[in-house]
């Protein structure tokens, strides 16, 4: 150690022995992510989970939105609400008993008065159906809660100090005139690396993403595609059809209506839906260094010409 740290070598360590160390534990690294980030987002599924009503549906489909348009189209089939104006909506018939809760809660909000639809989606009765409907897609195992997403996200940590590792070999080679540049490169790949697996967290685990796969092939007669008779399946099944397709379904149904309250034109994606879910496998790099010549200082990195250190700091 004593004739190696004499030598010059940043930490008694030469470049290019630093660089496999380095390389080998982001390799470890990556691979204990990945894992992790796949296994938390598995969920879980509860039996009974693949039969989700309209409004789990939807919400698992789309959030919130989705949710809301779905009942609203439940509503507009059975004859329940038209549009008024204003772009608003206002009840034209009473709710029958046995209704969804979030129909209800729909039905009732606009019993106070017209509204749009961004109005009564901001209503606190409203919102209190959604945060029911959020919570029991995360007690199911077919959402991830908070803390999974925390968990998943700090999965990252792990090569976040590797980062900050390469950051102060970097400096330190820097300091004692080492050539950095193979380092620098793995350094910044690494961290627009990390960067990229932080920044992609599901809400949908995969015991979701199946279970919506699963109902869209049990209804694929349900997608605007097939043309459905609407006035055949009633309520239900427009409400269905909006929850696992989007609001191209109402607009099949009810163009005019749906233009005229404003909603927003949209199809569900075939996979996931509009939901936001992303697969655990994250972002990967590679690179590959080339060059000619021999360093000045007896070592190589890769057949580069770096000096001093091998480019490894």
């Amino acid at each position: 150690m004593d004739t190696l740290a004499a030598s010059g070598y940043t930490w008694g360590i030469p470049g290019p022995t630093f660089l496999a160390l380095y390389l080998g534990a982001i390799a470890v690294a990556l691979v204990t992510v990945l894992v992790r980030r796949h296994t938390i987002a598995a969920g879980k599924q509860v039996p009974g989970t693949d039969h989700l009503t309209a409004a789990q549906a939807a919400y698992l489909t789309g959030g919130s939105d989705l949710a809301v348009y779905s009942s609203i189209a439940a509503l507009r089939a059975g004859g329940l609400i038209a549009t008024a104006p204003g772009k608003t909506l206002v009840p034209v018939a009473p709710l029958p008993d046995g209704a969804p809760p979030l129909d209800a809660a729909i039905h009732r909000v606009l019993q106070r008065g017209p509204s749009t639809v961004y109005g009564v989606r901001n209503k606190s009765e409203v919102k209190s159906e959604l945060d029911r409907l959020r919570d029991d897609l995360e007690r199911y195992g077919l959402a991830l809660a908070e803390e999974d997403r925390r968990a998943y996200r700090n999965t990252t940590l792990l090569l976040a100090a590797l980062v900050a590792l390469g950051v102060v070999r970097l400096v330190a080679g820097l300091i004692n005139g080492a050539a950095v540049w193979y380092l620098m490169i793995i350094v910044l790949a690494l961290g627009i690396t990390t960067l990229m697996l932080r920044s992609r967290t599901p809400w949908m685990s995969r015991a979701g993403k199946n279970a919506l796969a699963g109902m869209r092939t049990r209804y694929q007669y349900l997608s605007p595609a097939q043309s459905p008779a609407w006035g055949t399946y009633g309520m239900s099944g427009l409400a269905m059809g909006v929850a696992l397709w989007g609001t191209a379904s109402l607009y099949t149904y009810d163009a005019a209506f749906a233009a005229e309250a404003e909603i927003q034109r949209q199809a569900a994606a075939s996979g996931a839906g509009s939901s936001g879910w992303s697969g655990d496998s994250g972002s990967s790099w590679s690179g590959s260094d080339s060059g000619g010549g021999s360093d000045g200082g007896g070592s190589s990195c890769g057949g580069g010409g770096c000096g001093g250190g091998g480019c490894g700091g």
